[in-house]
């Protein structure tokens, strides 16, 4: 096995290899990361109540928009430091690396303190009312104070696994995660600090992981590292991480819109129980999450390996891990639709003892988790094209699924079929947004296929 020091065995090691190598420490830090969503909501549901949890699920569109706003930095500058590393050029990684940290504290400065400014407005625009805002706010205040942190700790998580290092990123996100477990309860139940100090919690357990991605990236002996002499601010590099990064930004707002959607819908349909609704969609998301946080993680797994194989002309080595990668995100989805279909009370009471929460909740698995197996192979080929630098594609399939698709399926179905058609909106665009994956996939790889022909390869095996 290659040492994390040595990232250039991205383009001679065994694709299967490299897959567990860099994957398994991702799906490790996933799902670490997800089951700590899964036990603070836990925390906040039994130890603050149901409208808590409804509260909690109206900060879901602007926790997309906080992390949109850091992944379009994260993702591009990782896909161009690896594709820089395959092409043996690492000084222009070194300027990603820079550029990146400057570019994280600016987007945290400016986006945390305006939504500072106008938090109530925006979240009564989200679908907060009278009964769910206070928390809501409580929670929110303190995330967004703490968005610098945030920012760098996520931004050069993910810069770490680029550049050869997925051992040190698992570890940074599972010492984030667990100082978040150990304080949580103790924050919420013994100083009584309630939803605020779920979030508290959460900051608290960044600044550590801070601390140790900013060790990591200062020390001269890690294979990429900051540079004072190196670009700190570089119009190109900051052009080309944008481009690359529009892609996962688009989605998380394209996140934000649609579960604003869902929130209207499920307030307006849900008549009397309406909170409640909203409260369930709050737990099929974290479950869902769950196993799309896995699927995350292998495809923050696959990107190192496409990204450097890409950029080395080794479109065989590509077309490989690209295979590998489906075949897993299939299986992960299916594993998530058999739990859910079978388990959806056992999973509500998780998070709650309020009947009529998991009997809403209930209804919402058996429907909402319907066509999952395919969502798997949606976000690896979705990532596919964000990891080769093909940012166009991969918006392009981000916004079929979560605006062509879902938002009709929003305004329509939950007319005739009340909150029913809002689960089956979401079922109903998953399966539609795969096939349109598919197809671009075939036509694309078609197309790369004559690209690469008789091309000579950087790196040798």
């Amino acid at each position: 096995m290659p040492n994390e020091s040595t990232p250039l065995s991205l383009g001679t090691q065994s694709i299967s290899k490299l897959l567990v190598q860099y994957s398994v420490p991702a799906i490790i830090a996933s799902v670490a990361t997800s089951l700590y969503n899964i036990v603070d909501s836990i925390f906040i549901g039994r130890g603050v109540g149901p409208m808590a949890i409804a509260g909690l699920a109206i900060t879901f569109p602007l926790m997309n928009l906080v992390i949109a706003f850091c992944t379009l930095i994260a993702v591009g500058g990782a896909t161009i430091s690896s594709i820089f590393i395959g092409q043996k050029n690492e000084s222009k990684a070194t300027d990603v690396v820079n550029n990146v940290m400057v570019l994280c504290l600016i987007h945290s400065v400016i986006f945390g303190g305006l939504t500072l400014l106008f938090l109530d407005p925006i979240l009564r625009f989200f679908g907060a009312t009278d009964e769910t805002i206070p928390y809501a706010r409580e929670f929110m205040k303190v995330i967004l104070y703490g968005t610098p942190i945030s920012y760098v700790f996520i931004g050069l998580n993910n810069l770490m696994r680029a550049t050869g290092y997925p051992k040190k990123a698992m570890v940074s996100a599972l010492l984030s995660v667990a100082v978040n477990v150990v304080l949580a309860p103790i924050f919420i139940f013994v100083l009584d600090w309630g939803i605020r100090g779920a979030a508290l919690a959460t900051i608290c357990g960044q600044f550590c992981a801070f601390i140790w991605v900013m060790a990591h990236f200062l020390n001269k002996n890690s294979f990429i590292h900051f540079k004072w002499d190196n670009k700190w601010v570089t119009p190109v590099i900051i052009k080309r991480v944008y481009s690359i990064g529009l892609s996962p930004f688009l989605m998380n707002v394209c996140a934000c819109i649609v579960v604003i959607f869902i929130n209207k819908a499920l307030l307006d349909y849900g008549g009397e129980n309406g909170n409640l609704d909203v409260g369930a969609y709050g737990i099929l998301n974290r479950t869902t999450m769950f196993f799309v946080m896995v699927v995350f993680g292998v495809t923050q797994g696959m990107q190192p390996i496409l990204g450097f194989n890409f950029g080395a002309a080794r479109w065989d080595r590509v077309k490989r891990t690209l295979k590998i990668g489906v075949c897993l995100g299939v299986a992960i989805t299916t594993a998530g639709f058999i739990i859910t279909e079978a388990f959806p009370d056992a999973i509500s009471s998780l998070f709650t003892r309020d009947e009529t929460l998991t009997a809403i909740a209930r209804d919402g698995f058996r429907i909402y988790f319907m066509f999952y197996p395919v969502v798997g192979c949606q976000i690896v080929i979705q990532n596919f094209f964000q990891s080769i630098g093909k940012p166009k594609l991969s918006i392009f399939l981000s916004l079929t699924r979560q605006l062509l698709f879902l938002l009709p399926f929003l305004i329509i179905l939950p007319r005739y079929y009340g909150v029913d058609g809002v689960w089956a909106s979401m079922c109903g665009s998953d399966l539609i947004a795969f096939i349109v994956a598919v197809v671009t996939l075939y036509f694309m790889v078609r197309k790369l296929n004559k690209q690469f022909a008789g091309v000579k390869p950087i790196v040798q095996e």
